[in-house]
């Protein structure tokens, strides 16, 4: 019999609590749920409203990998979903929209990372977060991607755009930022922009081209998750790696103080401390207030 346990009122299955996902720290699905669970409080803001993908790992990362867009089959209907906007010849996707503690329970149940889109279920057309993935080439790692992260920085603010940075949970950083009243398109256009003139600045540091044999010893500063289709995965989101590493937001002191690869990397037990010392680092992504216009386009 599939165990039940009730979460503000509503009844949600939880199956194979004891099955370990990560055989390097024996963190079993009992573990990722309660650490989805008791991080709720900040981890939720950053979902709601969100179309979310999942890329699961339901027998660990080591099983099969795979990204679910669409709700999946056996949704309770009390999980909010919303129809998505695709491409000119797709029909809109129906994608599930975590909104609430239920909700983030049973999808924790699916053994999932989440990934959202830089723009809110009721406003597609307009982007309200602006994302770079900055990702190391071998032999650079994220001590590169810091040195990187800080020039984007200062360039951002030089237009009056503040970032906030997080890492992605496996080798690189991600840098979002507040923006509003421009498109998917137009934030992709700047991020581009941002991306060719980090490259010019520091040639020997950062490229901005996808193309794998310019990349090693480089910082890839991929500008393209803000195309509208694409997604970033979510601050405090476990991922599926060796171990169970989250992308963890980061203090920009701890980013310019980076001085090895380890000294920025995050697991499910330290995310708890880490909040009650800082609290949710991201919250300004939240506030409406600190949203920025683009510059325009020259």
């Amino acid at each position: 019999m599939t165990p039940i346990t009730e979460v503000a009122g509503r009844r949600v299955p939880l199956t194979n609590l004891e099955k370990v996902l990560y055989p390097a720290t024996g963190f079993t699905k009992a573990e990722l749920v309660h650490y989805y669970a008791t991080t709720a409080d900040a981890l939720l803001p950053h979902l709601r409203d969100r179309a979310v993908s999942f890329l699961r790992y339901p027998d660990g990362p080591e099983g099969q990998v795979f990204f679910t867009k669409n709700v999946p089959p056996g949704t309770p209907e009390w999980v909010t979903s919303a129809e998505v906007p695709r491409s000119s010849a797709d029909s809109p996707a129906r994608m599930v929209v975590v909104q609430d503690l239920p909700s983030l329970v049973w999808a924790a149940n699916l053994v999932t990372e989440f990934h959202t889109h830089q723009w809110l279920v009721d406003s597609p057309d307009e982007a309200d977060r602006l994302v770079f993935d900055l990702d190391p080439g071998a032999p650079a790692t994220i001590v590169q991607c810091c040195e990187v992260a800080l020039w984007l920085r200062e360039r951002l603010a030089a237009d009056g755009i503040e970032a906030y940075p997080k890492t992605a949970g496996s080798k690189g950083l991600h840098l979002l930022a507040p923006v509003s009243g421009a498109s998917p398109e137009r934030t992709s256009e700047y991020a581009r922009a941002l991306a060719v003139e980090a490259e010019r600045a520091l040639p020997r540091l950062v490229v901005h081209r996808m193309t794998k044999s310019l990349r090693p010893g480089k910082v890839f500063v991929d500008w393209s998750q803000n195309a509208a289709r694409k997604t970033t995965a979510t601050p405090y989101t476990l991922r599926a790696r060796r171990t169970p590493l989250v992308s963890a937001p980061v203090t920009w002191d701890e980013v310019a103080d980076c001085r090895s690869p380890g000294r920025l990397e995050f697991q499910a037990e330290d995310i708890a401390p880490r909040l009650r010392e800082h609290g949710d680092l991201m919250a300004p992504l939240l506030d409406r207030r600190r949203a920025a216009p683009l510059p325009e386009a020259t």
